[in-house]
């Protein structure tokens, strides 16, 4: 059963702030460099052609941007943009209002389009391939179908799982762009440009040393500058150096790996209790007193893009890096 995202105090001021540090224009991105560029190209045609711009789908991690390419493509195109949620639009009639109410060459960008039902994936066929749908009036043997017209219109869609959506539904996206995690410089570029968003002095050495534990990734880098913003005007003069930076985030229990307490703690779990594997998620969660749920979707994906853990048939195995990382020695029985 699909999980309902929660909308606390905290969630919503964390929108706000991140939400304040996303560029306005595809121009003023780090990051991206080769999407931004094809993405112009479309958008440039587009323009002097007059025609509504194809279709596009961005698939990815977290954090990386979706989002904010999203927002910025119909500011590019001078339209007007309207805002949904896969998780909300839960039958065809939900969808109706956005497709009838969509301007010409406009865009309708909807967020985790994966988690869509069928039903509404089907309805969305026709409304991207033709501009039409149908629309079923009165009931029974009364029932007729009604074939409305829509205006040309741009739909964006938005996904960490691009595998869930159906092979129809992905066919009729023009556009695919697949955003991957970003560089140390380009991070630290990106730490540097919102410090100055929230009139914080960060050094620069300060800004790589956010960078490194930011695991490659923006929105993650912004948590991390915010609580280090937060550390410096309350322990300090408000001005962000090196040795501050390297105290705030180890008392945030972030390493020089970008390893969190929860993601060490698994590490420790498996060398100290399974002997470094392989072991079942479920007898690691056990363990750990935590959800195998938990651990898939929030420790793992890190660990397991770091090269710290490996998935094997017979279950998760600890890597001589996580070793060198957590004991400062290599995997018993392997040399450097």
């Amino acid at each position: 059963m699909a999980r309902e995202k929660v909308v606390t105090a905290t969630s919503t001021r964390d929108e706000e702030f991140h939400q304040s540090l996303r560029p306005r224009r595809m121009q003023d991105m780090i990051g991206q460099l080769d999407v931004c560029a094809r993405l112009r190209i479309a958008i440039d045609a587009t323009r002097i052609r007059g025609e509504a711009l194809g279709h596009v789908l961005f698939d990815g991690p977290p954090g990386l941007g979706k989002t904010t390419f999203a927002t910025c493509i119909p500011r590019e195109l001078g339209v007007a943009v309207q805002l949904a949620s896969g998780a909300v639009l839960k039958a065809p009639k939900d969808l109706v209002p956005y497709l009838t109410n969509a301007e010409e060459r406009s865009v309708l960008f909807i967020d985790e389009i994966h988690r869509l039902p069928q039903a509404v994936e089907e309805y969305l066929y026709t409304a991207m391939e033709d501009f039409r749908i149908d629309v079923v009036l009165g009931e029974g043997v009364n029932a007729r179908t009604h074939n409305l017209w829509l205006k040309p219109f741009t739909l964006i869609g938005a996904t960490t799982r691009a595998g869930m959506l159906s092979a129809p539904l992905r066919d009729r996206f023009q556009i695919r762009e697949h955003l991957g995690f970003y560089s140390l410089d380009e991070l630290t570029a990106l730490v540097l440009r919102n410090a100055q968003k929230l009139s914080v002095a960060v050094d620069t050495d300060a800004a790589a040393e956010i960078a490194q534990r930011s695991r490659s990734t923006p929105r993650v880098a912004n948590n991390r500058l915010r609580w280090v913003r937060d550390y410096a005007t309350s322990r300090a003069d408000g001005h962000v150096t090196l040795a501050l930076t390297r105290d705030a985030l180890d008392m945030a229990g972030i390493d020089t790996a970008g390893l969190d307490s929860q993601d060490r703690r698994y590490l420790e779990t498996l060398i100290r209790v399974f002997d470094g594997g392989p072991a079942g998620v479920e007898a690691i969660a056990h363990t750990m007193n935590t959800s195998a749920d938990t651990l898939e979707d929030e420790v793992e994906p890190f660990l397991l893009r770091s090269e710290f853990v490996v998935r094997t048939p017979r279950g998760r195995v600890v890597t001589s890096r996580a070793y060198q990382h957590i004991q400062g020695t290599p995997r018993p029985g392997e040399l450097f």
